[in-house]
């Protein structure tokens, strides 16, 4: 990977992405961009208990830069190239115009959503970059402390064609040194269109998977069955492609597997996506 993209709001979350972050990086070409998207008070005087409240000053602004500077040196320090990109705005169009700007290989974001309702129906911020981006987003949920990705899980639902995503996913694999499950979990509420031998033997064909790394469950849900054998394996990286629907089956008829999982999974999510 040539660019990795952080964004950051100096809390513990965003220090535990950028430390997944830097897992995944490699020190020689990788390079790692730390955003800040700093978005200024801006009182609404039709409500009566903003007027009066003063503007945040220009120094509060500079010590917010000066923060962001502190991450970059200090990531320069440990090894890696790193540069800071200081932006005004809401976090999710901030992301998006670095994504433009930069054209990074990875996006690799702390999740801060609490899963309540309005987080389960459209998304926190995360949730939002994480299905929305055009390359690949690495969400770490909180309280996750990533060392090492040494166990890494590929979901697939073994329906449609994923073989270039894998492509994608087997040399990142392979860097980490890691070990590589691809799991299917077969529910009731999700029934197969598709024969899963088909799918399996197409991966098996192109990339010399051998028969042992894919593992078949049932279980009542497909995310319950996914956390589960996560959970049964200690997995450190769970992987999963997201593929592109309409707003009203992605958000109300039938929420997707992968958007529960951003909102809800207590393990590393790194979500590709199949464009239609």
């Amino acid at each position: 990977m040539k660019k990795i993209l952080v964004p950051i709001d100096f809390s513990e979350n965003a220090d535990r992405a950028l430390a997944a972050a830097k897992l995944v990086a490699d020190q020689e070409s990788t390079q790692l961009l730390i955003l800040h998207a700093y978005q200024p008070y801006i009182p609404d005087m039709t409500v009566p208990s903003a007027v009066g409240v003063p503007p945040i000053s220009p120094e509060t602004e500079e010590a917010f830069q000066h923060r962001l500077d502190e991450y970059v040196a200090e990531t320069r320090q440990q090894g890696y190239q790193a540069e800071g990109i200081w932006a005004i705005g809401g976090i999710h169009p901030s992301v998006f115009e670095a994504i433009e700007q930069h054209q990074p290989d990875l996006v690799v974001l702390g999740r801060t959503g609490t899963g309540g309702f309005l987080d389960k129906l459209i998304g926190s911020s995360a949730t939002r970059i994480a299905l929305d981006a055009p390359c690949p987003v690495l969400v770490v949920p909180p309280y996750a402390l990533p060392k090492a990705f040494k166990e890494v899980v590929y979901a697939t639902q073994l329906e449609y064609d994923e073989n270039h995503i894998i492509r994608r996913v087997l040399p990142i694999v392979n860097r980490l040194g890691a070990r590589l499950t691809f799991l299917k979990v077969d529910s009731s509420t999700q029934p197969n269109i598709q024969p899963d031998q088909q799918y399996i033997h197409q991966i098996q064909t192109e990339f010399a998977i051998p028969t042992q790394d894919f593992v078949l469950r049932e279980a009542d849900s497909v995310r319950a069955g996914i956390e589960a054998y996560c959970d049964e394996v200690q997995a450190d990286l769970l992987i999963m492609a997201s593929r592109e629907r309409g707003f009203i089956e992605a958000f109300i008829t039938n929420p997707s597997v992968t958007k529960k999982l951003v909102v809800d999974t207590h393990i590393p999510l790194l979500v590709f996506h199949i464009r239609d």
